[in-house]
């Protein structure tokens, strides 16, 4: 009997039982499904992270103020940093601008949780006032979804002039547009100018969408005597090297403000792809946890279907002594074994599949607005490939079983 007899004669046995097939084919589906439902999860996040990312680069940089968390004091005083001065920040863009062909930007916070109203209508006082150039939109990967950017023009005469987010926008203007209409906030009145796409952000936190952005001077006036600290966005496409331009601007950073020759810095550089490198490194473990579940899943499954097949062969002991009698060796009849346990698990392994990468994107875009729908190819793969490794794990003690079957006594099995 050659190999496509073997697997006919185990598709009609499978055929002939089509229930317990059925369930038996479940019990692998749900474990197939586990394990790869996991990974596309994992990977559809993951796709979401460097999307997010990707209009950053890597050399993009943020020099911001350092701060000590009281947490990790354990007792002792928390040491504190001297804030970043303006002057300090724009002496560290033109220094950086010099060295590089770069762009940089200067951003300011002004307030965290300002409630913004036209007319009658309001926000909730969720919304965040930053204060910065022409450049920040840019570099931080907003786009203008309507109207314009802020100007130079805007910059040099300190216009109150602002840039909404989407959530804003669509909070405050719901039939009009925004451009041109005058909004008031922080007691200053402010004309829109313009209105970002919406950004969204990993986890459903929607403060990039929650953003009001104002002219750097304009800002520092809304302030009052109020001290700010300033950050500097910076990128350089032109330059290969991201390690080596980051340092660079450490050593400018370090010079204007006076950091002794061997103690720390007294501020910090985040590199815009850091929680993209940290989120992928957390992400290669949420894998390995997510496979090990999967296997866990498929080890009971494989149970289960060894016990099936046990089943199988006491049932069909009279078939095997016949088949047997008519010349089938002991090697034909642990093929055929095999191959029905094999041709059960891939059924229920591609049904697995589909439910594994359906609910895999419905989990990763639950959590991110931004996640695209992703087909795991690789893990699609290996999901094959560990079926048929359970079929062939649980066969083939039901299959030696059925092939060391002594002939005459199986045929006078009742």
């Amino acid at each position: 009997m050659n190999i496509r007899e073997n697997i006919d004669e185990g598709l009609r046995s499978i055929q002939s039982n089509l229930l317990r097939t059925v369930l038996t084919g479940l019990i692998i589906a749900i474990g197939i499904t586990s394990l790869v439902g996991i990974l596309t999860a994992i990977e559809g996040i993951q796709s979401s992270v460097n999307s997010s990312f990707a209009d950053l680069g890597a050399n993009t940089f943020t020099v911001r103020n350092r701060y000590e968390d009281d947490f990790f004091s354990r007792g002792r005083r928390s040491k504190t940093y001297p804030t970043i001065s303006y002057r300090q920040a724009r002496l560290f863009s033109d220094k950086f601008k010099a060295s590089y062909t770069a762009i940089s930007s200067l951003s300011t916070d002004i307030a965290g949780a300002v409630q913004v109203n036209y007319q009658s209508t309001k926000t909730n006082p969720n919304c965040s006032v930053v204060a910065t150039d022409e450049q920040f939109l840019v570099i931080k990967g907003y786009k203008i979804d309507e109207g314009r950017n802020i100007d130079k023009n805007d910059l040099e005469n300190s216009l109150n002039v602002a840039v909404l987010g989407q959530e804003v926008a669509r909070k405050l203007f719901v039939r009009v547009s925004p451009i041109n209409k005058e909004i008031t906030f922080m007691g200053s009145r402010y004309k829109v100018i313009g209105v970002l796409q919406k950004k969204g952000s990993l986890g459903g936190d929607n403060d990039a969408d929650r953003i009001i952005v104002v002219p750097i001077e304009s800002g520092r006036a809304l302030a009052a005597n109020r001290s700010l600290a300033y950050s500097v966005t910076a990128s350089a496409p032109n330059v290969t090297d991201g390690d080596m331009i980051v340092e660079e601007a450490r050593g400018i950073m370090r010079r204007i403000r006076a950091d002794p020759l061997g103690k720390e810095d007294s501020f910090e550089i985040d590199r815009a792809d850091a929680m993209a490198k940290d989120f992928e490194e957390v992400s290669s473990y949420l894998r390995i946890g997510g496979f090990g579940i999967g296997i866990i899943t498929l080890l009971g499954a494989s149970i289960a279907l060894m016990n099936i097949m046990l089943v199988s062969v006491t049932e069909r002991t009279r078939e095997i002594g016949i088949r047997k009698s008519l010349g089938a060796t002991p090697r034909v009849i642990r093929f055929q074994f095999l191959i029905e346990a094999i041709v059960v698990c891939i059924l229920g392994g591609i049904g697995g599949l589909f439910l594994g990468i359906i609910i895999g994107n419905v989990i990763s875009n639950s959590i991110s607005s931004e996640a695209t729908f992703v087909v795991p190819w690789l893990w699609m793969a290996m999901g094959i490939a560990v079926c048929v490794f359970v079929g062939v794990i649980s066969g083939i003690y039901p299959a030696i079983k059925a092939s060391r079957l002594d002939p005459i006594e199986a045929l006078r099995y009742e």
